[in-house]
């Protein structure tokens, strides 16, 4: 058995993937894509040692800031946890809301390494131009230097960027998803950003000031809100704000993705006593694997 816990920020996925390592003898496998830095804790909100309680983690802080890792990295290594803790005789546990990072681990997709920049030298305009020639109905960020690599890689491959669904690769994997409604969710946003807010700018600051401008720290809410307060582009309120709708965003978007692209089974928070979630889940992934 695999068990895979989404849903978006602040509705309890860690609390309850820790509760279920417990209960099931589990090892958590991290499915955050900004988790995997070293020292981007705080915007991420990143399991802290003390709330481990002592549950082996893996794919956490394996990489830092300026190093590359992409989807590609990821399966491999995913895949290779999965492997090695079902060999221990113990249930990996993945934890996030990266869906990108969940579907390439989960589900049978191919990837090569990335095309890099010293190998393609045109400008984003001009590999946009080129993947749309090709695949004129791929939705892509022309802005996204990354993904239009990657698109331009597997067509100098002459891979299908044809969107079709994927096979599961394993046939054991049970999705489970915390949600609850709007209002209450981007309270819990707006109230954690609020609660972090010392902390996050000592922790970008740090970054800022060995003048690291990676593709991260540039991309990854949080990080990048307060590099725009530092360049002086903008008020620290107005970096604030943006932190806060960037990630009720976000969660909106989580939601949409976890909902159309992953056989989810959801649970409602229950804030006031989370034990009640914990014995539902419980409870479906017994119904669910008992022979």
């Amino acid at each position: 058995m695999i068990l895979c816990i989404v849903g978006p920020t602040a509705v309890g996925k860690t609390k309850l993937s820790i509760a279920l390592a417990k209960i099931f003898n589990g090892e958590i496998i991290n499915a955050d894509s900004v988790q995997i830095y070293k020292g981007l804790d705080v915007g991420s909100a990143k399991v802290t040692e003390a709330e481990k309680e002592n549950i082996k983690h893996h794919l956490l802080d394996i990489k830092e800031v300026d190093e590359e890792y992409t989807i590609y990295h990821y399966q491999k290594d995913c895949r290779q946890k999965i492997a090695e803790i079902k060999k221990k005789g113990k249930i990996p546990i993945l934890v996030g809301g990266s869906g990108l990072y969940i579907k390439s681990a989960l589900y049978d997709y191919q990837f090569s390494e990335e095309a890099k920049d010293k190998d393609y030298q045109y400008s984003n305009e001009i590999l946009y131009q080129k993947i749309k020639k090709v695949s004129p109905h791929i939705t892509i960020d022309i802005n996204n230097r990354q993904r239009l690599l990657r698109a331009y890689n597997k067509i100098v491959k002459n891979i299908s960027l044809d969107q079709t669904p994927a096979k599961p690769y394993y046939d054991d994997v049970l999705f489970i998803g915390l949600e609850t409604d709007s209002k209450t969710l981007y309270a819990k946003i707006d109230k954690r950003v609020d609660n972090m807010l010392i902390a996050l700018v000592d922790e970008v600051k740090a970054f800022y000031l060995q003048n690291l401008n990676s593709q991260v720290l540039q991309s990854a809410i949080g990080y990048k809100e307060l590099y725009a307060f530092f360049d002086n582009k903008q008020t620290f309120k107005e970096s604030i704000d943006q932190i806060k709708q960037n990630s009720r965003n976000y969660a909106k978007r989580q939601y949409t993705f976890f909902k159309h692209q992953l056989p989810v089974h959801w649970f409602t928070t229950n804030y006031q006593d989370f034990s009640v979630t914990i014995n539902n889940v419980v409870n479906y992934i017994l119904e669910n694997t008992q022979n």
